[in-house]
């Protein structure tokens, strides 16, 4: 959810920094380990408590001072991007590893920091888990927890689906900046977002326009980033970038340019850059004409509409579960034996290991089960959501009848 992950994670490391441990936390970009070394930095200072960062702001002499001072265990909490992973960087004793925004890593990258890990603890923080997670964590092989309740006076983001035309645009951003807030606008062509740009300020002169997208130089991208966190510019035209930015309390309203061109995640995501403060904000889907665009389109923007409540990530977690299907659920591709075995077969395998481990047993796969009757209907086990509108009590059915 788009609340409360932030304060898990301070909590989680304080216990873990008072028993001696080292923390690591992984986010995905700059701005978002800028954001949170400055939020430890603070929470931590009248304790003796020693935060560091692994930035591209700092020069090399720096970062290496910082990995010495690492591997000596002076530093007691690390927060970097990827390059947390790299083989340079040793801790004296690291007992619990902070991934926020799982779902912007590659298996891969989740991988590598399991090497790190005989005896390290691993929490991992995400708006909208990805298949391959969630189910990872109905088969019991994560322990999930659902943080449901928003902060007081945190209001739903309101979400309209429309298409595109200038009058709306004009209307959505004129209003905003009324209330002196700012506007995105997600425009996700860097070929023509310059000219996206030029086009909103001809439509609407008051604005002060910016651009910001990944091909930028990184020093020119964090500069708009920070004029746009400063206000000195209050409508910030971008590409998904800024998917997982840093906090602007006053953007209050998200225009997306054809949201039927994303995922779910995603767009829950984006639509979760506004409304992190107690006005009301609003994400425009921007769409072309119904006829136009998918099937699968047109349900995921059903559903993100549907559900513009605020603990709404998990319900469109398990939404993209059903839409996507569990093809993807083993994440790089079906890798290994699965293809031969098939993916529920090893879905049982792996709850009967995990049992197994949990009651102290060495887990015996190949054991024979009590043969039962294996009855084939033929029928597809989907359960319409016309006969149960509810996502969770759904997912309870299909759990029930796996």
């Amino acid at each position: 959810v788009g609340f409360g992950k932030t304060e898990v994670a301070l909590r989680a490391a304080f216990v873990a920094a008072q028993a001696g441990r080292q923390v690591a936390v992984l986010v995905p970009t700059t701005l978002l380990a800028e954001q949170h070394y400055r939020n430890f930095a603070d929470r931590f200072a009248d304790w003796p408590i020693r935060v560091e960062v692994l930035s591209r702001f700092k020069s090399a002499k720096e970062i290496k001072q910082a990995l010495n001072e690492l591997a000596e265990g002076k530093v007691d909490v690390m927060v970097g991007t990827h390059r947390l992973i790299q083989d340079d960087v040793k801790f004296k004793q690291l007992g619990l590893v902070i991934v926020d925004e799982e779902q912007r890593f590659g298996v891969r990258q989740k991988e590598q920091l399991k090497k790190l890990r005989a005896e390290v603890d691993l929490l991992t923080l995400t708006a909208t888990p990805i298949p391959r997670t969630l189910n990872m964590a109905l088969g019991g092989l994560r322990e999930l927890s659902i943080i449901a309740t928003p902060p007081a006076h945190r209001l739903a983001v309101k979400t309209l689906i429309a298409q595109r035309e200038n009058g709306l645009v004009r209307e959505a951003i004129q209003r905003e900046l009324a209330r002196g807030g700012q506007v995105y606008v997600l425009h996700n062509e860097v070929q023509t977002i310059e000219r996206a740009a030029r086009e909103l300020t001809e439509l609407v002169p008051q604005a002060r326009v910016a651009v910001a997208h990944g091909q930028m130089a990184e020093r020119q991208l964090e500069q708009v980033m920070l004029d746009f966190y400063r206000q000195r510019c209050n409508v910030l035209v971008c590409s998904t970038i800024v998917e997982n930015g840093i906090d602007v309390p006053t953007a209050n309203t998200i225009l997306i340019e054809r949201a039927d061109k994303f995922g779910l995640s995603q767009l829950h995501q984006l639509r979760g850059r506004v409304g992190r403060s107690h006005h009301r904000a609003y994400a425009y889907l921007l769409v072309p004409d119904r006829k136009a665009m998918t099937g699968d389109a047109v349900k995921r923007l059903d559903a993100l509409a549907s559900l513009d409540e605020l603990g709404a990530g998990f319900t469109l977690a398990t939404h993209d579960l059903e839409i996507r299907g569990a093809g993807e659920l083993l994440g790089e591709e079906q890798s290994g034996q699965i293809e031969a075995i098939g993916f529920a077969l090893y879905s049982e395998y792996l709850e009967r290991a995990v049992q197994a481990l949990k009651s102290g047993k060495i887990p015996d796969v190949l054991a024979e089960k009590a043969r039962g009757a294996e009855i084939e209907l033929q029928l597809p086990a989907l359960i319409p959501d016309d006969y149960l509108g509810d996502v969770h009590a759904r997912l309870v059915l299909y759990k029930r009848i796996a």
